[in-house]
């Protein structure tokens, strides 16, 4: 039981499962909370291009709400809005004072938003105290259906990247979407470039080809800056899936729609 306790809460709190676990973290009325709110923005693309004012006035209402929620059930908390990436946000907030645990809530896949793939990897990996995962189900009570637990002391991350300096927090699926993407990428290039070589002019199925290597281009150049530069971001959960499941599938389909061109056109 831990008596002074960081519950960062993504949502408005409501149903009986939030409150009870974080009342039996704290033993009642006898511990303190701090509640914080990271400033978190729904949309992925608005995430990455920037939007701060927005998700900060959201993330104040359901602090003010989430608070008002706890104290009707006895429970007396303090609160603050945080850094967008929850992560960020309870790591200030450690750096602020100290907690003898860091309770995290996400829903269970279905429910889950996008920065909530790997949340509690990341956590294990960056925040020392005792960490909690509380998964919800996403109903109208946010039932608990699931509690992670992990001791003091953050993790290596070691065996989940790739194991090179150059590519720091990489995992093996991350790198496997890059190397397929720029090699498919290049070999898409070439291919359209014989496509117009053969036809003498970019025009008709040559345009074709050289539309595709664009947009195949297009593509892995968002998905390995945002992994390779914009790690700070947060480029993860379903933003990051759909391009790591473009690059993988999109990029030889590309390829095969160049080199069919090349062969047929």
């Amino acid at each position: 039981m831990a008596s002074n306790v960081i519950a960062v809460v993504t949502d408005s709190l409501h149903g009986d499962g939030p409150v009870e676990e974080i009342s039996r973290c704290v033993g009642g009325a006898k511990g303190a909370v701090r509640l914080v709110v990271p400033a978190v923005e729904p949309n992925p693309l608005r995430h990455v291009l920037g939007d701060v004012d927005e998700p900060r006035e959201l993330a104040h209402e359901r602090l003010e709400a989430s608070l008002r929620y706890l104290r009707q059930r006895g429970i007396e908390a303090s609160g603050e809005v945080g850094d967008s990436d929850p992560i960020q946000a309870a790591q200030d907030a450690l750096l602020r004072a100290p907690a003898d645990e860091v309770i995290f809530f996400e829903y269970e896949p279905g429910h889950a938003r996008w920065f909530e793939g790997g949340m509690f990897q990341h956590a294990k990996e960056s925040l020392e105290p005792p960490l909690r995962m509380v998964i919800l189900d996403g109903g109208a009570n946010d039932a608990v259906v699931d509690i992670q637990r992990r001791g003091p002391g953050a993790i290596s991350g070691v065996e989940h990247e790739v194991g090179t300096s150059y590519l720091p927090g990489l995992s093996r699926s991350d790198f496997s979407g890059m190397v397929v993407g720029i090699a498919g990428t290049v070999v898409a290039a070439i291919l359209a470039a014989v496509a117009a070589a053969d036809q003498g002019t970019a025009t008709g199925w040559a345009a074709v080809a050289i539309g595709v290597g664009i947009g195949t281009g297009l593509v892995t150049m968002a998905h390995v800056v945002a992994l390779g530069l914009m790690e700070a971001v947060r480029y993860r959960g379903g933003f990051a899936k759909f391009f790591h499941r473009l690059s993988l599938v999109g990029t030889p389909i590309a390829v095969l729609i160049n080199l069919a061109i090349v062969l047929f056109a």
